[in-house]
């Protein structure tokens, strides 16, 4: 039977009900309890209310029997008919598999132990017009389990447990900065200037003020405004934009952790980031032993450090103080970038991070001691004008987070601001923030900032292989146009 013919048969089943005048998509629902509530503290010949979708249905002479499911558990149903009467066994003949339903009963335990609802009434709650899909986790087609995620939670419970784990680590990294004091704020998403991070933006525009807007890049700027503000320790789970490629690590929409903290520098990010990290993966896996696509990552402290110059010199041959033209240059005399001819530092430092990463798997890695011509908005080195208070984390070879000593000077900031949008040419033309400049003037309190990709680092405690794994909708390609497979 193709689906077509499924459809018909279930809206001739809608009509019969419909003439019988049964409520098939009442607005009122009768209270009730989460089943996984119930089988947590199952008692025999309680009387409970449960609604959920019917998953199965099997027939028994006089008796069916059902699974019923909600979001946090499944309960078998026990449905005789001579027990509900006629009226409702008349209605059990009309549903279906995927049919929203309230039954009301008596728990007990089959004599096989099975946690069952004898039920003495139910309702339908919304009757279902297409089936459940069949064998869906032999399906092939990955692209359909994004675009009809419904299907893909309803179908498979272990792309559920992703996202219920995504809330868990979340709500886990919320409880640890509050009680570290840190207060959670709001930042715009719609910018009038596209900064705070390098990045190609997202272009709208306000019909009232009649004025061009960026989707953020990132909340920096306006987190820093509020240390000048006297908010001294504020962060943000915040979603951003980048108008650019997609990958297994890249979606265009993504979720940041962005951490600010006055008083404080790159090494107490250091430990913050340590000691976030390490306390989401205790209180929700219950381990700081991983495993991520069959390597084995031990998040115990102190976490390695690699230096990001020594690093480049080895691969690249790249010294700190090389400008953008020969850092090119010696980026194409090693097989990369051969066909460009102009590059922003932030394009080589992509480059670079890229070729470097291969080197950097496994266990987490904070990788020091970045160029300060590649950190516009990081304070340098005393000892070394070259090097920038700066850090990168990588774990399993990808990189979740990244954090500086915040650069407070307000005409050194104007001068990188400046020197950075001089690389920059054609519709990426930035311009400079001159408001995040004059909150400077009135100073900042030295600060350490940090920066945690959210999707990235569920990726690596779900064990996922692909951001779209860990999004609940990530942005796909029109319909019929093939489809990213990096």
């Amino acid at each position: 039977m193709d689906i077509n013919e499924i459809i018909e048969q279930r809206i001739a089943k809608l009509g019969a009900l419909s003439a019988k005048n049964v409520a098939l998509y009442p607005a009122k629902v009768p209270i009730h309890s989460a089943i996984g509530r119930i089988l947590s503290n199952f008692e025999e010949g309680k009387q409970v209310t449960l609604c959920g979708r019917v998953m199965a249905n099997r027939a028994h002479g006089k008796v069916n029997f059902m699974d019923l499911r909600d979001t946090t558990g499944k309960i078998q149903l026990y449905v005789k008919r001579d027990v509900v009467g006629e009226e409702k066994a008349a209605i059990l003949e009309q549903l279906d598999i995927a049919d929203i339903i309230c039954a009301s009963g008596e728990l007990f335990k089959t004599h096989t132990g099975e946690f069952t609802l004898k039920v003495l009434d139910f309702s339908i709650l919304s009757k279902a017009l297409r089936p459940l899909p069949e064998k869906w986790h032999g399906l092939k087609d990955v692209e359909l389990r994004y675009r009809q995620r419904y299907l893909d939670l309803l179908s498979n419970e272990d792309v559920k447990k992703v996202f219920l784990l995504r809330a868990k680590i979340i709500r886990s990294i919320r409880d640890f900065l509050e009680k570290k004091g840190f207060l959670e704020v709001e930042t715009p998403m719609m910018h009038d200037i596209a900064g705070g991070a390098a990045g190609r933006p997202f272009k709208t525009f306000h019909n009232e003020y009649s004025m061009d807007l960026f989707l953020r890049i990132a909340p920096e700027l306006y987190l820093k405004r509020l240390l000048v503000g006297g908010l001294d320790r504020v962060y943000e789970i915040n979603r951003s934009f980048r108008n650019e490629g997609v990958s297994t690590r890249h979606n265009p929409e993504f979720t940041m952790l962005e951490v600010y903290q006055a008083y404080a520098d790159y090494e107490d990010m250091i430990n913050l980031t340590q000691e976030l990290i390490c306390h989401v993966a205790k209180e929700v896996m219950g381990k700081e032993e991983l495993s991520y696509q069959g390597k084995a990552i031990d998040l115990k402290t102190p976490w390695n450090r690699e230096s990001f110059a020594a690093l480049v010199k080895d691969k690249f041959g790249i010294e700190p103080q090389d400008d953008a033209d020969l850092m090119l240059k010696k980026i194409q005399a090693k097989g990369f970038a051969r066909d460009k001819s102009r590059l922003s530092r932030s394009q080589i430092n992509k480059i670079v991070e890229d070729g470097l990463e291969a080197g950097i798997q496994g266990n987490p890695v904070f990788v020091t001691d970045y160029f300060s011509s590649l950190c516009p908005l990081a304070k340098n080195k005393k000892d070394n004008p070259l090097i920038s208070e700066r850090f990168e984390l990588y774990i399993a070879g990808m990189e979740v987070a990244n954090a500086y000593s915040e650069l407070n000077d307000p005409l050194e900031q104007r001068r990188r601001f400046e020197e950075e949008i001089k690389d920059i040419a054609g519709e990426e033309k930035k311009t400079v923030d001159n408001d995040y400049l004059l909150a400077l003037e009135h100073g900042m309190p030295p600060a350490g900032g940090l920066g945690i990709g959210i999707d990235r680092l569920i990726m690596l405690l779900a064990d996922q292989p692909s951001i779209r794994d860990v999004i609940l909708f990530p942005l796909l390609r029109p319909p019929g146009q093939e489809e990213d497979k990096g």
